[in-house]
């Protein structure tokens, strides 16, 4: 599936033709490097194309990669990603902009890591009402996880109970959202709703293929 790597710069809102108010996130998407071409008849095995995306000192490159890049005519890059499919022809160390891949009206998947909520209990982390209210002496109940199995059989808490724990901070995809506006001139793509990470985090965009 084509698509480019990416940077989540924030939130804002555009108005359509219609006069509709429409919430969206801006993305800065590329210029994307070329750094690799994989085929599958050569010793790769499978048809990809590698894409780099945002500069990185060369102190905290490592040699390798450095040479890596430099195959490319490129300089070091934060971030590298392989997309298959890809539906343009394009040769190492080429340049890929939106306007190459995106048009007005697309769909498309965006990939990125979730902001990080830290250890939460059962009622964010998995909607949770809590056991009771405050009544019959219950004051300290109202955020807990209740009962969490039975006790002589099976004796054990099965995988996958849903309890506290790590919330966010994973690798998460939103699908079919609409491009709503390209500005070629900054390499910004307008994506309709949400996308998941912080500001600044890097996202992947994949181009949903059109039937």
């Amino acid at each position: 599936m084509s698509g480019m790597i990416g940077k989540k710069i924030g939130m804002t809102s555009i108005f359509d033709d219609a006069g509709n108010n429409i919430p969206v996130t801006v993305i800065e998407a590329g210029p994307n490097v070329v750094t690799q071409v994989k085929d599958a008849d050569g010793a790769d095995g499978y048809e990809a194309v590698q894409l780099a995306y945002g500069d990185k000192r060369p102190s905290r490159t490592p040699m390798a990669m450095e040479g890596h890049f430099e195959k490319a005519g490129s300089g070091p890059k934060r971030k590298v990603r392989e997309f298959s499919k890809f539906d343009r022809e394009v040769e190492l160390g080429d340049e890929v902009i939106i306007e190459d891949l995106f048009a007005e009206g697309d769909r498309v998947d965006v990939v990125g890591v979730s902001k990080g909520k830290g250890f939460q209990g059962v009622v964010k982390r998995h909607g949770f009402s809590g056991v009771g209210m405050k009544t019959h002496g219950q004051g300290d109940r109202e955020r807990a996880p209740g009962s969490i199995g039975a006790s002589s059989d099976p004796s054990r808490v099965f995988k996958g109970m849903r309890m506290a724990g790590r919330m966010g901070n994973q690798r998460t995809k939103t699908k079919n959202l609409q491009i709503a506006r390209l500005i070629p001139d900054q390499n910004l793509i307008l994506v309709k709703g949400s996308v998941p990470g912080h500001k600044g985090g890097f996202v992947e965009i994949y181009r949903k293929p059109t039937s």
